[in-house]
């Protein structure tokens, strides 16, 4: 289980305590040390995106299912340790954020449809004061059409890159082969659950991206 207290006070200080000249040298760090060989494939060694390749603007796409979320034994649903603050914290600085998550394609005809099935099975079996913070994600949940477009096959990072323009994208999961994939499309990579690392990518990282881009 992660330390949930750890690993707010590890994102407090990259998104609060650091500067920019920190941030940059923190980047450099998480490239080399944090993010592993992935990271590497996706941008040269002290860049956390090859430089050039997209403009600012970062979203943020996540797997679904032990990357926010747990489904306990008794098949309940809920938030895994640090994933709503995390979101919380991704919308009170205006970084979009999008689901690349595999469900059945007989749950709908289109991503709509599909994401209001995702949606309707999630709610059902949730526990927690808090719901699911849906409405972050807006149209920005992508879904496979059919079962050759499962991940990690990767026409669901096409389809995330094409919807995004020249936006960075970062993609975020639990799992080393979807994370593989996402960087060799050009994707910030990061595997959460990681032992020594933060839970989930430091927002401020995610902030120099835009900084980066634009300075």
């Amino acid at each position: 289980m992660r330390n949930e207290k750890g690993d707010h006070s590890m994102n407090r200080s990259v998104s609060k305590g650091l500067g920019r000249a920190g941030l940059a040298a923190l980047a450099a760090a998480l490239t080399s040390t944090l993010l592993g060989t992935t990271v590497s494939a996706a941008a040269p060694a002290g860049a956390v995106a090859r430089p050039g390749a997209e403009r600012g603007c970062p979203v943020v796409y996540f797997d679904l299912g032990e990357t926010l979320v747990h489904t306990a034994g008794d098949g309940s649903i809920g938030y895994l340790p640090g994933a709503a603050s995390y979101l919380r914290a991704l919308r009170a600085r205006h970084i979009r954020v999008g689901l690349i998550t595999n469900v059945p394609p007989s749950w709908g005809r289109t991503d709509a449809e599909r994401a209001a099935r995702l949606k309707t099975e999630v709610d059902a079996a949730w526990r927690g004061s808090a719901p699911f913070a849906w409405q972050d994600f807006g149209d920005r949940i992508l879904t496979p059409r059919t079962e050759a477009e499962r991940k990690p096959a990767p026409v669901l990072w096409q389809r995330a890159k094409a919807d995004s323009g020249r936006c960075r994208l970062v993609y975020q999961a639990e799992t080393a082969d979807e994370v593989k994939v996402a960087a060799s499309l050009g994707y910030v990579p990061y595997q959460v659950g990681q032992v020594h690392r933060p839970s989930f990518l430091p927002v401020g990282l995610i902030e120099l991206l835009d900084r980066r881009s634009s300075g």
